[in-house]
This record gives structure tokens, C-alpha cells and sequence, in this order.
């Protein structure tokens, strides 16, 4: 059973309840049920209005005010928290034209009946995007990793079902994409080697004590504990990527008891949050995005971002279609989806510190520095802007755990809604009120 995450208008703003009620409001509007689809949407006859649910990762002003410039439409954009736009999502379709967030997201929106397929003819370089969610592997010999690699869930079977072989159809358009770990500020935490000393098991150590944060999120958190714990030697797992009730009890148990002595500083839901808790001292070691340790370094803190020895947990950004979109809001739709591919927006996600499914137009937009930088993991010949136009990275800088195929070699699980992942839901409330 699902659980409902805890929780001024604005083109970009927060989901809030009352966002919720109003999303419902409308839902109650509808003059008729059709099948398949549901109900229809309403828009008016001027510029299309297209409602984009998703994460603070990717819904930013800057991206919106390029779309709306590029496309001739009106965005939306509603972010929130992980938990919280998938609880939204799953059970109220109505309330979104287009849904982004992450593939370990794909198997509760799917079974929800949340989302509908993408025709890949409408994808214009789709025959153009790389192999990593077609195959699981940007490179022949690279380990595909545990768990729900995005290859077993982006096609939509003949039966209904997600799975490996290709039909035209998806049921999620692969675009960013990342390795995750875990950041630290060198100021307090000593610089490691990557793929050496680097390792999970600094996030359960006894030293950072009280200085600790972890992502709210039982799909992603939970798996940065298990391959801490196990990094640590106080637990090992059959199949990380798919947790037995008994491995999860175990591991709670081993959280519960650290939480309890105040290992853990606090639980972060949303990126800013993240930042802040670092920015401000609460955490020295901490679950984290990319973007986040970018902004810290745009405001000159210096933190890094982990490549561990025992390798990634790694993610692929989904961008889904409502069940309930039509008509002029589908093409819209699918308008918004060719330009995430289109160059503009890869080369913004690249400053984040994130990679696009297409690479080839973001290289374009990109300076030869830049693509030295962020793709191939070269020092850094100049210093180089963030997205927000800072200096993120200063000339000399070598990106911490190399090149892209480099990173996406050493994949050890994927984000992943795992067979126990109902069973685990209320071990994780536990722990967060523990």
C-alpha cells in the first residue's frame, strides 16, 4: 500500500494541498468519460498551456523561459519532492500533462494506469540516442548493474507489459541521466581517491557522527544504506538490487539503532534542501545530486562528489505522458520531449554535472572545454560555468570519477522498485520517525 508523503501561484511552484484540491477540482470537470484515455482535457484556443510535474533537478526557471521562447507555449512547472510527485502522479493523472523524474518510478506509474505509451515515430532522434536504455551498457563490456536497469522497463510489450524487446512504442522517453553517490565538503571530510578510498561505507562511519544526511526517498535511500552497510561489513546481500524481507529487516534494523545514537542528522526530500544542509554545516557527508554539489561549488564550498570503489548507484530520467493527455496538449507534449533532445537543454543539464540521452546537439551548444570536462573527464583547461553562470569548476579541475563511459562502467544498482518495495514502505517510515 502506497503511502502519501508528509506535506502562491506562481509559474513555477511547489505542489502544495492546495494545488492537490484544485488538480481534483478539475478532475470532477469532466463532461464524459472515454475510455482508454479518460477524460478529455479542456484548452483554450490561444497558446497551449502544458502542465510539467517533476523534481527541482529539472524543472528550473531558466528551462522553462527557453522552452516557452523555443516552443510558443505556455510551462507549467509544478516541482516537489521525489515522494511526493509520485504519490501525486500515480494517483491522479489529471493533474499533469507530462511527468519527469526517474526510471526506478516507471513500474508504480505504469501499474497505476498513470501514464500512457510514446510512439517513437514522434521521436525525431530517437534511432539517434545512445544505448544505455535500449541495452543497459554504453560500452560492450560494461556491467549492466543490479536491479531496474532502464532497458527492462522502457518498451511496452504487445501483452501490456514492460520489457526488453523493442515494439515502436515506451512507455518513458530516456533523457537525463546520471551516477549517484554520496558528497562531502573537503573542509571536514579528507579528499579521497576515486574508485580507491572513496567508499559508501564513509556515510556509516562513526567519525561523521551527527553529521550525516540522507535522501528521503525509499527507492533511492534505501539503497544508499544497503550498499553502505554492506561497504561497512555489517550486512551482505544476496542481490542488492532486489532485497529479501529478511535483508530488509536486517538492514533497518542496523539504521534504526545508528538513527537512534544520532548518526543521522537529517532527511533531505527536495535538492535545495540538500544544499542547504551542507551550505549551512547540519551535514559533512550527505545523499546527493549532482546539481547539488554544483551550486555548492557556484558559492565556493568545496565539495565533492564520491565515486565509490564499490561503484554507482546510478538513474535514468524519465519523461512520461498522462494517461489523460490529448489532443493539442499531446502534440505539445511531444513538442517539449524532441526539444529536451534537441541540444539546448543537454548542454544545461551538462553544466549540472548530468549527461542527455542524445549527446551529440548538447556538444554542439557546448565549448570544447566544456565537453572535455563533463564528457570525456579531462582537466578542466579554463574555468567553467554552472547553469546558473558561476564559476563552478576552476581550471585544472579533473571531474571525480572520470569520463562518462568511465562512470557508467561501474554501475552497481539502478534506483529500483524492488518485488519487497511494499514491504519495505513501512520499515522506512519507521526509521524516519525513529
Amino acid at each position: 500500500m502506497r503511502q502519501p508523503p508528509a506535506g502562491d501561484s506562481t509559474k513555477t511552484r511547489p505542489i502544495s494541498s492546495r494545488r492537490r484540491a484544485v488538480c481534483q477540482a478539475m478532475a470532477g470537470l469532466a463532461l464524459e468519460p472515454i475510455q482508454a484515455i479518460g477524460a478529455p482535457f479542456i484548452h483554450t484556443k490561444g497558446r497551449v498551456k502544458l502542465r510539467v510535474l517533476g523534481t527541482h533537478v529539472t524543472l528550473r526557471e531558466a528551462i522553462r523561459r527557453q522552452a516557452e521562447q523555443d516552443l510558443g507555449i505556455d510551462l507549467v512547472f509544478m516541482p516537489g519532492g521525489n515522494a511526493e510527485i509520485l504519490y501525486q502522479a500515480s494517483s491522479d493523472p489529471d493533474c499533469f500533462d507530462v511527468y519527469e523524474q526517474w526510471s526506478n518510478s516507471i513500474k508504480i506509474l505504469w501499474r497505476a494506469q498513470s501514464i500512457q505509451a510514446i510512439e517513437t515515430r514522434r521521436i525525431a532522434l530517437w534511432d539517434a540516442a545512445s544505448d544505455l536504455a535500449k541495452t543497459g551498457r554504453l560500452t560492450p563490456n560494461a556491467p549492466i548493474g543490479r536491479g531496474d536497469a532502464p532497458c527492462k522497463l522502457i518498451n511496452v510489450q504487445p501483452n501490456g507489459t514492460l520489457g526488453l524487446d523493442p515494439t515502436g512504442r515506451i512507455s518513458f522517453l530516456p533523457y537525463v541521466h546520471n551516477v549517484d553517490a554520496f558528497g562531502y565538503d573537503t573542509r571536514i571530510v579528507p579528499t579521497g581517491i576515486p574508485y580507491e578510498t572513496e567508499s559508501w561505507s564513509w556515510m556509516l562511519n562513526p567519525r561523521w557522527r551527527g553529521r550525516v544526511a540522507l535522501v528521503n526517498d525509499p527507492t533511492i535511500g534505501l539503497f544508499d544504506m544497503a550498499l553502505a552497510a554492506q561497504a561497512s561489513g555489517l550486512i551482505e546481500f544476496e542481490d542488492i538490487g532486489e532485497l529479501t524481507k529478511g535483508e530488509i529487516d536486517r538492514l533497518f534494523e542496523i539504521l534504526i539503532a545508528l538513527k537512534l545514537a544520532g548518526h543521522f542528522s537529517g532527511f533531505w526530500s527536495e535538492v535545495p534542501e540538500s544544499i542547504e544542509m551542507m551550505r549551512s554545516g547540519r551535514a559533512a557527508i550527505a545523499s546527493m545530486f549532482s546539481p547539488a554539489i554544483t551550486d555548492l561549488k557556484e558559492s565556493g564550498i568545496p565539495a565533492v562528489y564520491a565515486a565509490p570503489r564499490e561503484g554507482y548507484r546510478a538513474w535514468h530520467g524519465v519523461m512520461c505522458l498522462s494517461s489523460r493527455c490529448q489532443g493539442r496538449a499531446l502534440d505539445a507534449a511531444y513538442d517539449y520531449m524532441n526539444w529536451w533532445l534537441s541540444g539546448w537543454p543537454g548542454a544545461f543539464v551538462a553544466r549540472m554535472g548530468y549527461y542527455i540521452s542524445v549527446p551529440e546537439p548538447a556538444r554542439a551548444q557546448l565549448t570544447q572545454n566544456e565537453w572535455d570536462y563533463w564528457y570525456d573527464g579531462k582537466p578542466a583547461a579554463t574555468d567553467l560555468p554552472g547553469p546558473n553562470g558561476e564559476i563552478a569548476v576552476r581550471a585544472g579541475s579533473l571531474r571525480n570519477g572520470g569520463s562518462y563511459w568511465q562512470r557508467f562502467s561501474n554501475v552497481a544498482v539502478w534506483n529500483t522498485v524492488m518485488n519487497t518495495y511494499e514491504y519495505s514502505l513501512p520499515r522506512w517510515y519507521e526509521l524516519l520517525l525513529a
